[in-house]
Order: C-alpha cells, then structure tokens, then sequence
C-alpha cells in the first residue's frame, strides 16, 4: 500500500473539514484495503467531500475522489445527491472522470441509533480522460450510533472500472468492510 499519499490526503482532508458547518470523517477497512473520507456542508444543504481508497484486493489500485452533492438529514433519513470526480491509479490503467450518485440511509424507528442504506455512483465513458472508459462503485451499510457523533458500521463495497485495451469491466476492489464515521 501507499501509506505516504493515503496520510497526505488524509491530512488535507482533515485539515479541509475542519473549516465547515458540519461535516464528518470516516474511515474503513477490510482484509485488502483502507478507506479515508471526509466532508463538510459549505452551505446550508451543500457538502463537499473527498476520499482516497488503497487496495490491493486485485491488483495494486489507488482511488481518490472529490464530490460535491445536495444533502438533506432529519430524524428519519441521511441522503445526499450530486457529481464527483473519480480518479483511479491501477495496475489496469490509470484516468479519471466526472460521474453522478449519491447516498441514502433510513433509520430504523424502532432502533434509531441504528440506519441502513448504501451509496453508487457511475462514471460513463463520455465523461472520463486518460485509460479510463467508465466506472462505478456503489457500497451497502448498516450504522449505528454509539454515541451523539460517533457511528460504526459493517458494509460491503465494490469497485469496478473499464480501461481501454483491457477486454471489459474489472472488479478492482470488493468485498466486506468495518469502519467508524466522527460527526461534528
């Protein structure tokens, strides 16, 4: 893995969420990858995220994404939609594009510390540059609310992309995931 990337966007992801109204930090794990994640509202209903993701699931892969996207949260749900750039460093290929998606968790009324809900977002071939024709990924989770700003939580998550001269699609990270989200 490529810690000293993964700890510089790390860094500046912190360092970037500490300036917004809200936001969060959210970091996961598996057997073949590290996920670090960070976003803050900019304005009432407007978050700015970013994320880098290294595994070696299969093959070496490195993503970074930047999103900006519509959020909405009360009692009942989290959801948010909009764009995010992609970009993907493997042992596939290598180029970025501009794709839409977003997120959404309901909370479950009977246990509301406790939401379920997952996230995707897709990239096509009309908006990528580099080796990259399109990619997606999308993740489920069940969260739950250990304490006022801190959830953990188990999901799963798959990562695909199509790079020219490649014969098709490739999984480049799949599989379950543990992680913990700080809200503040």
């Amino acid at each position: 893995m490529k810690l000293t990337p993964l700890l510089l966007c790390g860094t500046a992801l912190l360092a970037a969420t500490l300036t917004c109204q809200a936001g969060s930090l959210d970091l996961n794990l598996s057997d073949e990858a590290v996920q670090f994640e960070g976003a803050g509202e900019i304005a009432p209903g407007i978050a700015l995220g970013a994320g880098v993701l290294d595994s070696d699931d299969r093959g070496d892969t490195t993503e970074g994404h930047v999103q900006l996207l519509g959020v909405d949260r009360n009692s009942r749900y989290d959801m948010g939609l909009g764009a995010r750039w992609t970009q993907l460093d493997t042992d596939f290929g290598d180029g970025g594009g501009l794709g839409l998606g977003g997120y959404g968790y309901a909370y479950v009324p009977s246990l509301p510390a406790m939401s379920v809900g997952g996230y995707a977002f897709y990239t096509p071939d009309v908006a990528t540059a580099g080796d990259l024709e399109d990619s997606a990924e999308y993740g489920v989770r069940a969260r739950y609310a250990f304490a006022p700003n801190v959830d953990g939580y188990v999901g799963y998550r798959r990562l695909r992309g199509d790079f020219d001269g490649t014969g098709g699609a490739r999984t480049l990270d799949s599989g379950a995931n543990i992680g913990v989200r700080l809200n503040f």
